[in-house]
């Protein structure tokens, strides 16, 4: 962009061509008082606080609406100027509580900050209209108070420009106007999702959070920016501390991923840092109780009960599972203990429950198991395929991109059973029958084949085994593929034509692709999609999972998985084994280890003897609960290292208080392979320490030196044993955006995969068949059962269901039934039912929709109360060995009365 000369105040300046005078004021290092304006939002010139004269002008212009242009002469402090502005500030208090200048919004409230700085304390402008508005608390997230709104304008198109839902409006004129929701009903009703990107843009005290009201001034708070505990997307956030309490969470504009936005979770969901429910001191078992000891007495036991069943019984009779939830140094640590300490491969991670078939099936077709390209990317898109995914409620800010994308007029394909809140902006939804994904892909590629829309030029130079691929898909013909799917003939051709037919068509799929026993298939069908268009290694475009927690991503990199190292070099390569035998002092085991959903299998088989288990909770999270507990049970020891005492931590012979993300320094690695800090905000509760160091300790027990003075020289070692994070550091990161694989400190990063070649050189076409799910509807379970997330609460709910504002929004477990089903079984809306499948029951409310088609229910995973997981079936995939959580039968009975229910 060119850049320009002008004048600002009698100096001379410079400015990129484009900018407002505004911008260019503050590029310049000057501020121009404003309120209805802000940095991420499209200009309105509302409030006109932002008035400077500009030579040549007869009137004052606003300067967030009006360009710089060359030589052009601005003054923004003239006696006209000021005048102006203290008349706009003054007509503002007229209608204004008295409680202004003085109200518990000072240091955050522009027109308190701008009417000190002007003078002015009072108003000429009396005996006007004045607001006498009721205060709003329709909702537990935050307050509405319109007596304190300057009708800028900001939170309305904070709404529509960046959330996408066009919830808020002006209604009313003249001095009755006011922000509303349609027929001013309640924001719930409204259809308000509570992200509070409006309460991040309000200029003044009119919409602020419910729980840090008065909590504290702006300059008593202390701002730490660090990244976002809940989902993949990878947000960062500023927690906002005083007396070392997180007493709010706001939105970071700089923040690389999100800018602004945050989902109701990012933003409310902090309540667990501080819940008393924290451990706060280690427990050991006595006489069948878990009872509080010193660390000293619990690292003793712990090492001295693990060293003898290695002894007795070998190193393969121990198995750990690390987490998601932890940084990418705790878990680099975790499994360099069980490899190097332990000396067994049996280490997994949660992973194994939702991506592994990504990893799997994207490193047989590209060579690389991830995410090809950027969040950002999504937005610049033509057409968007989503399968698998409710993005809207499991990936929010991805979503925002998805919006963003639509709404500059790219077509949005959703492939679900469900009818998800994207259907409302797409282009089409086929709604296949659970479980028959390959079919319809299958069917997709039948039709671009036939019809000639493929990419010969693509196909010809970057793949190979095409041939194999058009003789496979032959027979799924549309009407071929309604017959297994469901879908329509015609509206599958429509489908496919406008994928592809797009320029840049990317594809978004989560977990209703990969948790099947067809999982690593489904996942070969979508590459094989994305490869015959040619829309792989450009911006735009790609094959883009979206992983679930938030380092699920950095735990696989870290080698928290049994067969490979960090980095995915495999155990059983010589090379590979002998570079790490080298640098941790060790013999390491050459066979690949056991997964998680094995090691629950062998516990049961008493094969497995010992856990050590480190922020996961399977007695929620894992496929047929009953059989976890039985595995569990059977256990001769088992220690949990968590930040609360979880389902699993309560069956524990040793529990390990941990910090959590708002007590630890680290990494977190994202959806997108960004690598991206974690910073202590505030104190560990009690004794809780770091996972890394209570590794360590634990470690030192056995004779093995692991006594790292800080995370960041664990990332010194995990860069120099890991190609794809060899150019990674702290300091780095602090800096810039690093994606790897960024194998050294001059390497750019890698934003986008296989731009000119994929990993394993030419990508893979993988004929794939068909087949169906492993349990099926009949007589006796006769609905299709869909477990998954809903917007509110995260996993297990360990820490959502502790924050007020989110547990008080959706305090109890329900499942979803379409009205006809309801209809048919005598099901009323809100009436509790028992849901049962072959592997156990629960009792849960029922809620009608119409978001599930007929014969299917959908479960929330998030209520321990009412776990879905007693439910799912444990049939694995064959190469990934991921469990068949997203479909099995089950059936549905009302109660005639409400249970006694157990308070989480």
């Amino acid at each position: 962009m060119n850049e320009i000369n002008f004048f600002i105040d009698g100096r001379e300046a410079s400015a990129a061509e484009g900018m407002t005078i505004l911008e260019a004021a503050k590029a310049n290092g000057v501020e121009i008082p404003h309120l209805c304006h802000a940095d991420y939002l499209q200009p309105t010139g509302a409030c006109r606080l932002c008035v400077v004269e500009v030579e040549g002008q007869r009137a004052l212009m606003p300067s967030c609406a009006v360009k710089v242009s060359a030589d052009m002469k601005v003054s923004t402090k003239t006696e006209r100027v000021v005048r102006a502005r203290k008349m706009m500030l003054e007509l503002l208090l007229s209608a204004h509580p008295k409680d202004c200048m003085t109200c518990d919004m000072a240091g955050k409230c522009l027109l308190q900050k701008y009417c000190y700085e002007h003078g002015v304390s009072d108003t000429r402008f009396k005996g006007g209209a004045t607001y006498n508005y009721p205060e709003h608390r329709d909702n537990p997230f935050y307050v509405r108070d319109y007596n304190k709104c300057v009708l800028c304008g900001r939170c309305v198109n904070a709404c529509a420009e960046i959330q996408g839902d066009f919830i808020i409006d002006f209604a009313h004129r003249g001095f009755a106007t006011m922000i509303s929701t349609p027929l001013n009903r309640d924001m719930k009703d409204a259809g308000c999702v509570f992200c509070g990107n409006c309460v991040a843009a309000c200029p003044t005290g009119a919409l602020r959070e419910r729980d840090a009201a008065g909590a504290a001034r702006e300059w008593d708070l202390q701002k730490v920016t660090t990244t976002c505990p809940y989902c993949g997307c990878g947000c960062q956030l500023d927690l906002n501390v005083k007396d070392g309490k997180v007493v709010k969470v706001t939105s970071n504009p700089a923040a690389p991923v999100n800018g602004i936005a945050l989902c109701s979770k990012g933003r409310f969901g902090y309540g667990f840092i501080h819940s008393p429910e924290r451990l706060t001191a280690p427990l050991v078992r006595e006489n069948g109780e878990l009872k509080p000891a010193t660390w000293k007495k619990a690292l003793d036991y712990a090492a001295r009960r693990l060293s003898d069943i290695q002894k007795e019984s070998g190193s393969d009779s121990i198995a750990g599972l690390a987490s998601a939830r932890c940084t990418n140094e705790e878990n680099y640590v975790f499994q360099k203990f069980m490899r190097a300490v332990i000396g067994t491969n049996n280490v997994d991670h949660c992973a194994r429950l939702c991506h592994a078939s990504t990893v799997a099936g994207l490193a047989i077709s590209f060579g690389s198991g991830a995410m090809t390209n950027t969040i950002a990317d999504i937005s610049q898109a033509d057409t968007i395929l989503i399968t698998g995914s409710n993005t809207t409620e499991t990936h929010p800010i991805i979503a925002l991109q998805a919006k963003k994308a639509a709404r500059r007029g790219a077509k949005i394909i959703v492939v679900e059973p469900r009818r998800i809140q994207l259907c409302d902006i797409a282009e089409i939804h086929l709604r296949q029958k659970s479980g028959t994904d390959v079919a319809w892909i299958n069917g997709f590629i039948n039709v671009i084949i036939n019809e000639g829309l493929q990419d010969a030029s693509f196909i010809e130079s970057r793949t190979e085994g095409f041939e194999e691929l058009k003789a496979a898909v032959e027979k799924y013909t549309p009407e071929y593929v309604e017959n297994i799917t469901g879908i329509p003939a015609d509206d599958l051709r429509a489908a496919a034509r406008v994928y592809a037919k797009a320029d840049k068509a990317c594809i978004l799929y989560s977990m209703g692709i990969t948790q099947h026993t067809s999982g690593t298939n489904n996942v070969m069908s979508i590459a094989n999609l994305a490869m015959l268009t040619g829309n792989i290694g450009k911006p735009g475009a790609g094959v883009n999972p979206l992983r679930g927690q938030n380092n699920v991503q950095g735990s696989c990199d870290m080698g928290a998985l049994p067969n490979v190292f960090p980095g995915y070099q495999q155990v059983s390569n010589p090379d590979a084994r002998k570079k790490f035998s080298a640098a941790w002092k060790a013999e390491l085991p050459e066979s690949p280890g056991l997964t998680a959903t094995e090691m629950m299998r062998a516990a049961t088989n008493g094969v497995i003897k010992a856990m050590c288990i480190m922020g996961e909770n399977p007695m929620v999270s894992d496929p047929d609960i009953g059989h976890v507990r039985k595995a569990l049970e059977n256990l001769d020891f088992l220690i949990v290292q968590d930040i609360f005492l979880t389902e699993t931590a309560r069956l524990a012979d040793v529990v390990l208080p941990a910090a959590s993300f708002a007590e630890s320094d680290g990494t977190f690695t994202n959806t997108e392979r960004r690598v991206q800090r974690v910073k202590a905000a505030v104190a560990p509760p009690g004794e809780s320490k770091q996972d890394w160091r209570i590794i360590g300790e634990l470690a030192m027990r056995f004779g093995y030196r692991m006594d790292y003075e800080s995370p960041e020289r664990i990332m010194e070692e995990i860069a120099s044993l890991t190609p794809s994070y060899g150019g990674v550091d702290y300091e780095r990161i602090d800096r810039e955006a690093v994606h790897w694989p960024c194998p050294s400190k001059s390497h750019p990063g890698t934003p986008i995969l296989h731009t000119g070649a994929f990993t394993r050189g030419k990508g893979k076409f993988v004929a794939v068949e068909f087949s169906g799910p492993d349990e099926t509807p009949d007589s006796d379970y006769p609905m299709t059962l869909i477990t998954g997330r809903i917007l509110y609460h995260y996993h297990t709910g360990t820490m959502t269901r502790r924050s007020r504002p989110l547990d008080e929004h959706v305090p109890q477990a329900f499942f979803q039934i379409n009205p006809e089903d309801a209809r048919r079984l005598k099901i009323s809306d809100g009436q509790f039912c028992d849901v049962e499948s072959r592997r156990g029951a629960i009792t849960i409310a029922a809620t009608l929709s119409d978001v599930v088609p007929e014969g299917s229910i959908f479960v929330p995973f998030h209520f321990a109360e009412a776990a879905a997981n007693m439910l799912t079936n444990s049939a694995l995939d064959p190469i990934a060995k991921i469990p068949e959580l997203k479909v099995c039968a089950a059936r549905v009975s009302p109660r005639a009365e409400a249970p006694q229910m157990l308070k989480y």
